[in-house]
C-alpha cells in the first residue's frame, strides 16, 4: 500500500465570511460517484474533532456516511456514530409526520388526518412536497435550539443528492416563494430561503474528480448554484487526484523499458500508464480550478484495502488546515 503527500492548495480571497466549519450548514454535492459522502463524512469528522456537535444528513438514500464511519445506519432519527458526530437519513414520510406534529401538536389529530388514505393520496400528488418536507427537516435541524437557546447542532452537513437532483432540492424554497400565497407554507419557505442564502450560515461545497465528465458537470453545477439558486459557495474539493511521480526525463526512460521481459517490462509499463493518468488528471484539475473562482483543495488518490473509517480519517487529515 502506498500513500501520497498532500497536493497544492489554492485559497481564493474572493470568498468572504467565516471559515468553512464555522457555518451552521454545509451542503456537499457534485456528480454521482465523485466521493460526496466521503467528503461529507470527513468534514463532519474534522468539525467534531474541533469540539463541535455535528449532524450529517442524507436524503432518502441508502445510508453511506454512518457505515463509512464504522457505525450502523441511523435511519430517520439522529444517532451518534462517533463522539459528538451524529447521522440521520431523512425520508419524506417521517419528515411529514414530524412537521405535522409540530403544527397540530396532538398525535391523535395527526393520525386522524394524515393517516387517512384519501389525504395521503392527495399529499403524494402535490408537486415538490417530498423535497419541501425533507429540506425543511434538515434546515430546521440547522437552526434548532435547546431550552437554553443554544444551538442543537454546531454544524449540519448535508450529503446532498447528485447535481440535478441537488439543484431541484435546493431550489424548492425559492420556487414556493414565487408560487405560494401568504400563509404558513410561504412563511416556512421564506425562513428556509433566508437560511440557504445567508453566507454567514451556509456554504455549498462542490466535489469533483479530475476527469472529463465530472469537470464539465461541476462547471455547470457551479454556474447554477451561483446564478440560478444564488446560494453562497464554499470550497471545491478535487478528490482522488493521482500523484505526478515522474518527470519528463524519467518518463522517457520508463518508456524505453516497456519492451523488456518481466518483471522489468510490465513494471515500466505500469509506471508509464500511471504517469499518463497523472498528466491527464492534472490537465482536468487545472481546467476546473481556472473555471471556478473558489478555494480549491486537492485530496490525493488513496489506496485502501477497505474504504471505511480509516480512509475517512486520512481524507480528514488532508483537509485539516486547508479549509
Amino acid at each position: 500500500m502506498w500513500t501520497s503527500r498532500p497536493l497544492v492548495v489554492s485559497l481564493s480571497s474572493s470568498v468572504a465570511g467565516p471559515s468553512l466549519l464555522d457555518r451552521r450548514l454545509l451542503i456537499v454535492t457534485g456528480k454521482g460517484g465523485v466521493g460526496k459522502s466521503t467528503v461529507a463524512a470527513a468534514l463532519a469528522l474534522l468539525a467534531s474533532r474541533r469540539g463541535k456537535r455535528v449532524l450529517v444528513a442524507e436524503v432518502n438514500a441508502q445510508e453511506r456516511v454512518a457505515p463509512l464511519l464504522g457505525a450502523p445506519p441511523a435511519g430517520p432519527v439522529p444517532r451518534e456514530a462517533l463522539p459528538s458526530l451524529f447521522t440521520v437519513d431523512v425520508d419524506p414520510q417521517h419528515a411529514l409526520e414530524e412537521y405535522a406534529l409540530m403544527v397540530v401538536k396532538v398525535r391523535a389529530i395527526y393520525e386522524a388526518v394524515f393517516e387517512n388514505r384519501l389525504v395521503r393520496f392527495f399529499l403524494r400528488v402535490i408537486p415538490s412536497l417530498p423535497e419541501t418536507l425533507m429540506l425543511g427537516k434538515i434546515l430546521h435541524e440547522a437552526r434548532a435550539a435547546d431550552a437554553r437557546g443554544r444551538p442543537r447542532w454546531d454544524l449540519v452537513v448535508l450529503d446532498a443528492p447528485a447535481t440535478g437532483h441537488a439543484v431541484q432540492l435546493l431550489g424548492v424554497p425559492a420556487s414556493l416563494l414565487d408560487t405560494v400565497p401568504a400563509g404558513p407554507l410561504r412563511r416556512d419557505a421564506q425562513w428556509m430561503q433566508d437560511l440557504l442564502a445567508d453566507p454567514a450560515r451556509t456554504a455549498v461545497c462542490l466535489v469533483a474528480l479530475p476527469e472529463e465528465m465530472p469537470v464539465v458537470e461541476s462547471i455547470e453545477l457551479d454556474a447554477r448554484v451561483r446564478d440560478e439558486l444564488r446560494l453562497p459557495r464554499g470550497v471545491l474539493v478535487l478528490n482522488a487526484v493521482p500523484e505526478a511521480r515522474f518527470g519528463a526525463e524519467e518518463g522517457a526512460r520508463l518508456a524505453a523499458l516497456e519492451g523488456r521481459p518481466p518483471p522489468l517490462g510490465p513494471a515500466a509499463r505500469a509506471a508509464v500508464l500511471q504517469a499518463r493518468r497523472a498528466t491527464e488528471a492534472r490537465r482536468h484539475a487545472d481546467r476546473l480550478r481556472a473555471a471556478l473562482d473558489l478555494p480549491a483543495v486537492e485530496v490525493p488518490l488513496l489506496a485502501e484495502e477497505r474504504w471505511g473509517r480509516k480512509a475517512i480519517e486520512r481524507v480528514a487529515g488532508f483537509l485539516e488546515g486547508r479549509i
